[in-house]
């Protein structure tokens, strides 16, 4: 009995020093995930249920076997089945100004002019400045689908300037004040925009470039302001799921102080930076070459070719069906064109232009074709896409340009663009075709215009249809994605249109530790379910920066 005993404590003394050995013999990493549904969106769309990470990057994928029996660490996450994504990238948003926007009045929504001016009204009685600011009207929700006037607005503010800025950004009201305190008359001309004059005096409606008329006078923002709103802009999209941006239309400064508060810590998004074409920018970025870090990337130059499709300043080959006047604003020249795309070009910088009609599309496609080869690998890109004619389609594919698009345009613009293009609607969003000219595209939202979840944009590009379920049958289904292409539009091909695809964008073993932790499997969830989905939790570089509990 006692050579027994002997043998089973010899057994017990060996088990427990191979289990001490197995233990010891584990990686030690910052995070393992566990009972989870994780939809790496690699070249296979390859799932998985276990994930390690270490120093910020994936160190391994598999089942939860195959991690647990290779790694330990202090802090394991178990998911209880939940899905996870690589972390929702916005290729084209406003990042910045959209911080800035939540301290004005927040006009989206408004039933009528009537209420907008209320809004207007209460927002400055409870937080009274120098200047009356607000963002987001859009008439063609109104009662009354017209462009309004200065009048209430004289009658609300006659002592205080009042700029307030349509939904899509390229129109906007000033009241008389404010006309009268930038020098802006009936007489005032200005290039690329308009003033919108009715028996002899302005209306106070500003388009594209006249904007800046008015809009160069308002003080501009201090750094403990700007550097608020980029921590209020980060908090808001961390909560659903960003965790990288492309910032459309900065200036120098405002790169500069992005990259300070990543550097010191201060602001954990990663941006891609679009460049302004300005001196300041040229001289500092552009001919020094490309600028990056493990958060910033510098090596875009944003260019505007025409306005808006709700303000009429989209540029058509033909004219508006309600405006048989008018085909829109053209707002640089050519030349001007061709000259900033030869310098981007000669510093190896890629060039990014808004166009949303068919005859800006062409503009630039034009413009373009002098500088880029078949099958080259600039990703070029033309924003929006909007409207493009039969004609022009095939070049996207042939001059390798990308189609940076917004599935949420489709669906709030639907009811009215008809108005605008007539037939032309049949040529107007049409993701799945612009999608086949280079095999991918991404997908953004161009937010303050838009909301800023992702998850919006994957059900109006999977689904085309608005939030209320409508129009039952989708609109113009025939350019519908499915969802794993509306996924890869918003994680890895938004990372590759800016260049990043090698270290975000899915979830493989090497790249950075971005992901998104969702309360709905928007792969499978009946497609009802898709915009009700919620972010549970949200990591950059495997440290969590949001949690909905």
């Amino acid at each position: 009995m006692k050579l027994i005993a002997m043998k089973l404590c010899s057994f017990g003394f060996i088990t427990l020093t191979l289990l001490i050995m197995s233990c010891s013999s584990k990686q030690e990493v910052d995070l393992v995930v566990t009972n989870a549904k994780i939809y790496t969106v690699d070249s296979a769309f390859t799932i998985h249920t276990s994930m390690a990470m270490a120093n910020g990057k994936i160190v391994a994928l598999g089942t939860e076997t195959e991690i647990v029996s290779q790694f330990k660490s202090v802090n394991t996450l178990n998911l209880k089945g939940a899905s996870v994504y690589p972390g929702f990238i916005d290729p084209h948003c406003h990042f910045l100004n959209y911080g800035l926007s939540l301290v004005n009045a927040q006009l989206a929504g408004a039933k009528s002019w009537a209420e907008t001016v209320q809004i207007l009204v209460n927002h400055h009685s409870t937080f009274p400045n120098a200047w009356v600011l607000g963002r987001g009207w859009n008439q063609n929700e109104w009662d009354i689908k017209e462009f309004p006037t200065c009048k209430e607005l004289d009658e609300a503010f006659p002592h205080t300037p009042v700029l307030i800025t349509r939904i899509d950004g390229h129109a906007a009201l000033a009241n008389t004040f404010a006309l009268q305190l930038a020098g802006v008359t009936a007489s005032t001309s200005v290039s690329g925009g308009e003033i919108k004059v009715e028996n002899g005096k302005p209306t106070g409606l500003l388009i594209d470039n006249a904007i800046d008329l008015v809009r160069k006078h308002i003080p501009d923002y201090t750094r403990v302001e700007k550097e608020n709103a980029l921590n209020r802009a980060q908090q808001n999209c961390f909560a659903v799921g960003l965790t990288s941006v492309g910032d459309a239309g900065l200036e120098l400064a405002e790169v500069q102080l992005i990259d300070s508060m990543q550097q010191s810590g201060a602001l954990a998004m990663k941006v891609n930076a679009m460049l302004n074409p300005s001196k300041e920018n040229f001289a500092h970025f552009v001919d020094r070459g490309i600028y990056s870090t493990p958060r910033l990337t510098v090596r875009t130059i944003k260019l505007f070719a025409d306005g808006a499709l709700g303000s009429r300043g989209a540029l058509l080959l033909e004219p508006y069906s309600d405006d048989p006047k008018n085909r829109g604003l053209q707002l640089e020249t050519e030349e001007r064109l061709t000259e900033v795309c030869q310098r981007a070009y000669d510093s190896g910088y890629q060039v990014a232009t808004h166009c949303i009609g068919d005859a800006a599309v062409r503009l630039m496609l034009n413009v373009y074709a002098k500088f880029l080869k078949p099958q080259n690998d600039l990703r070029w890109r033309i924003e929006h896409a909007q409207t493009v004619h039969p004609h022009d389609l095939n070049r996207f594919g042939q001059l390798a340009v990308v189609p940076s698009i917004q599935t949420t345009h489709a669906t709030s613009d639907m009811y009215w663009a008809v108005n605008r293009l007539g037939k032309r609607i049949e040529t107007a969003y049409i993701y799945k075709q612009l999608l086949e000219q280079n095999g991918w595209l991404p997908n953004g939202s161009d937010f303050p215009i838009e909301h800023i979840n992702p998850i919006y944009g994957f059900y109006a590009g999977v689904a085309r249809k608005n939030l209320h379920g409508q129009p039952e049958e989708g609109f113009q289904m025939e350019n519908a994605l499915t969802r794993e292409q509306a996924l890869r539009a918003m994680t890895i091909w938004a990372a590759r249109v800016a260049f990043e695809e090698e270290h975000k964008g899915s979830l493989e073993v090497g790249k950075c530790a971005d992901f998104v932790v969702l309360d709905t499997d928007i792969i499978t969830a009946h497609e009802s379910l898709l915009p009700k989905a919620r972010v549970l939790k949200t990591f950059i570089d495997g440290k969590m920066v949001y949690s909905k509990n």
